[in-house]
This record gives C-alpha cells, sequence and structure tokens, in this order.
C-alpha cells in the first residue's frame, strides 16, 4: 500500500493540472559535472557577464569568467545563450496546502475538503514551485491540514515528489476565538485553521508541541480580525509573544508574526519576532522600531491584489481601491525607513507557480528590479538563517541554480520566463 501511494503522490506531482508531463528530474549522482555557460550570472548581489559555472554533486565547485574556467573532464555543458543564470529564488510566505479563493473559498477548503485531497493538491503546488524558479519555500501555515507540512517536506527531501526545500512551522498560533472559520451558532464546534491557544503556560505547550511535531519556525498571528466588530485588533499580550518567542528561541527557531496593524507590529517587534506578514498599518514609528532591530517586513502585496481582483477589481482599468492606496503608502514608509525586505506573496491565495508575480508587484510599489532580486535570493536567505547553504552564487554552497531569459536585475518580468531549474545538482527543467 505504501508503494502505491508514493507512486500516486510521484504521478501527481510530475502531471499538471491539464495532465501535461512536466520534465523528471534527473538525479545527480555524488560526482556528476555540470559545466553552466549563460550570457551572465548574477551571483545573488551583482551581475557578471561573460560567467560560467561549475557543478560538482551537489554543490557549487567554481564561478567565474568562462575564459578562466576549462571544463572539467566528463562534464555535462549546459548553453543557456541570452539567460541569466542566478540563485534559486526563495519563497518567503506560501501555503501549499491552500489553491486560489477564487476557486474554492477559504472556509470550504478548510472544512470541507478530505485531508488527502489537500495532500495530493499540494504535491502540485511544490512541483509548480520549483519549475517556476523558486528551489526554497517557507510555508507559513497548514490552515487546518494539522501537520501535513512536515510530511510534505519530507517527501520531498527523500526524493518521492519534487519540490522547494520547504521551511515548515505546522499549524501556526492563534488566540483562543480569534481566528476561523466563524459564523456558526455558539452550540457548534467546528475545525480551526489555526492552534487556538492562551495564557503563558498553554502557549508554551502548543510550541514545545508544535516543534516536536516537525515546525522549522513558530508562527503566531499578533493581531487578527475579531470581536463584533470584525475589525484587526492586537490578539496576544506583550509578555505573551514573548513567551512564544523564549521557548522557541530556547530550541533555536525563530518566530514569525502575522500582523497587520500598528500595535500589533510593535508588540510582535518588541517580543522578539523576526519577519512581520503583511503590515499593512504599519506607521513610520513602527517601521523605524523594526528597521533598528533587524526585523524584516514580508509585505505580501500580490496576496490583497489577488483578493480585491476576486471581488470585482479590473486593475489597470478601474480606479485603485483605497486599500491598494494605503498599501503602496506603508510599503513606501518601510522603504523609506530601510526595513529590510523579505519576498513572500502569501501564495495558495493565488496561484502556485506565479510566485513571480509579488516581484513585480514590488517593483510596481517602488522597488528596483536589482532591489528586488537580491531581495528574494541572497536577502531571504539571510532573514532565514540560510546564507551558508543558500542564496547566492559560490563555491562550497549549495547547487540551487536558476537561469531565466533575459535580465531580471533590469526588468524584473524576466523572472518569469524561467529555462532551467537545479536543486542540489538535479536538473528539473532544461532548455
Amino acid at each position: 500500500m505504501r508503494l502505491f501511494l508514493s507512486s500516486v503522490l510521484l504521478a501527481l506531482a510530475l502531471c499538471g493540472a491539464d495532465g501535461a508531463r512536466a520534465q523528471q528530474p534527473v538525479a545527480a549522482p555524488s560526482q556528476t559535472v555540470f559545466l553552466l555557460r549563460p550570457a551572465r550570472v548574477f551571483d545573488g548581489n551583482v551581475s557578471h557577464d561573460g560567467w560560467a559555472v561549475v557543478v560538482r554533486g551537489d554543490r557549487i565547485e567554481a564561478a567565474g569568467p568562462a575564459a578562466a574556467i576549462a571544463t572539467p573532464p566528463g562534464a555535462r555543458t549546459i548553453e543557456l545563450p541570452g539567460a541569466t543564470l542566478m540563485p534559486g529564488m526563495i519563497e518567503g510566505h506560501s501555503h501549499l496546502l491552500l489553491h486560489p479563493y477564487n476557486e474554492t473559498s477559504w472556509d470550504d477548503q478548510v472544512l470541507r475538503e478530505p485531508l488527502a485531497l489537500r495532500v495530493a493538491r499540494a504535491t502540485v503546488h511544490a512541483r509548480n514551485t520549483l519549475l517556476a524558479g523558486f528551489t526554497t519555500a517557507r510555508d507559513l501555515g497548514t490552515e487546518g491540514a494539522e501537520y501535513a507540512d512536515a510530511g510534505l517536506k519530507r517527501a520531498i527531501d527523500e526524493g518521492i515528489v519534487p519540490g522547494p526545500r520547504l521551511i515548515v512551522v505546522t499549524k501556526a498560533i492563534v488566540a483562543t476565538g480569534t481566528y476561523g472559520p466563524r459564523g456558526f451558532a455558539s452550540n457548534v464546534s467546528v475545525p480551526q485553521g489555526a492552534e487556538e491557544a492562551s495564557g503563558a503556560e498553554q502557549l508554551a505547550h502548543v510550541v514545545r508541541d508544535q516543534i516536536a511535531r516537525g515546525a522549522d519556525w513558530i508562527k503566531v498571528y499578533a493581531d487578527y480580525r475579531w470581536g463584533a466588530a470584525g475589525d484587526a485588533r492586537p490578539t496576544f499580550t506583550l509578555d505573551e509573544l514573548k513567551v512564544i518567542v523564549d521557548v522557541a528561541r530556547s530550541s533555536g527557531r525563530p518566530v514569525v508574526a502575522h500582523a497587520s496593524t500598528a500595535e500589533g507590529m510593535r508588540r510582535a517587534v518588541l517580543a522578539g519576532v523576526e519577519t512581520i506578514e503583511h503590515g499593512d498599518d504599519g506607521t513610520a514609528d513602527v517601521f523605524k522600531l523594526m528597521a533598528s532591530r533587524g526585523v524584516a517586513l514580508c509585505p505580501t502585496i500580490a496576496a490583497g491584489d489577488a483578493i480585491l481582483q476576486y471581488r470585482g477589481w479590473k486593475r489597470g482599468v478601474d480606479p485603485e481601491p483605497a486599500r491598494i492606496a494605503a498599501k503602496r503608502a506603508s510599503f513606501r514608509a518601510a522603504l523609506a525607513a530601510g526595513v529590510p525586505m523579505c519576498v513572500g506573496g502569501d501564495v495558495g491565495v493565488f496561484t502556485h507557480g506565479d510566485n513571480a508575480r509579488e516581484l513585480e508587484l514590488m517593483v510596481d510599489y517602488g522597488m528596483t528590479p536589482l532591489q528586488v532580486v537580491r531581495a528574494a535570493t541572497a536577502g531571504n536567505a539571510r532573514i532565514f538563517h540560510l546564507e551558508d547553504r543558500l542564496g547566492t552564487i559560490r563555491p562550497g554552497l549549495l547547487a540551487d541554480i536558476v537561469a531565466v531569459t533575459g535580465d531580471p536585475t533590469r526588468d524584473i518580468a524576466a523572472s518569469r520566463a524561467v529555462v532551467f531549474v537545479m536543486k542540489g545538482g538535479a536538473v528539473y527543467r532544461a532548455p
């Protein structure tokens, strides 16, 4: 039975929604050698015309001017004319166990979709993310799918299904009575999209339990839309947030906070979280505090943009809604304050594989293409404590490398034109 299920999952992962078969990965034996010859190499910080890269096994062996790099004996040469070779991009905020809300509402995904269905769909999402050039993804909550992200991570690591390297948080933590699904009679209990907890003792227990079940990071909702008015308000006290951070930190795990209100953001930063997700209503003072403490902002512009389009807004045709104008303003305020920017679109709200949507919107909102591509590679690697393994092209690091047609440091749309994907020295997409 286990062999049968593994075969089914692999078939799902290698086939797109239309049944088209994706290229199967070329496994990289320990001494397989590749010579990659693009038009240029973006190393995670700057671009170099006329460079080449040598990969041996799962590591980068050499990178430099092509004329100075001899072809290693037995190497497989891959020509990438007109392409930019770059580190695999890192998705900072995804939900592989969700699919777009214009297909199925969040409530119905949590309450009506069987776990097996959600996991099967997630294998396709993982494959699509990888083939889009994102070789690592931080997945920020299973939204009712229990600890399935930890299982999916293991399936990817063991080669059962193709996908990015995953950083997982399992169920995320919410204050009792603040999350959803909601709107049911008071005598009806329904499954929640995250794990409820209150008070220091219970919070410490939940953090430890999630770590035991595979969480790499701990995610907390520092605020949410709760109470009779349904507006966003802080959900945990500063002391409660400090308990979460202290327990997680003692195990070597960082904490990420969902926070859209200025007060929720302030408490989360003072408690010691390392990234703030969304930050829609951040103020100049809060962003100054974040910058002073090195706390990164993952603005998730694409999610809000997608939701408004689902509700009828036609981008480029209709006037921008107030919510978009406010988001532009808060994003510019964060940039002006020098807040480190994490690239992550909250993908799952929109289609997996369309991850570049966030990069394009970050440019539209005020960053340069070079700033965004740096943030999506070396920047996210640094924020996620992976810079000694990933995020730049230099000898000794893991060979997570992609190539795109054109130059994304000048035209961010080129980040969509992925023609080559390598993860750990294995080729998943080739010209």
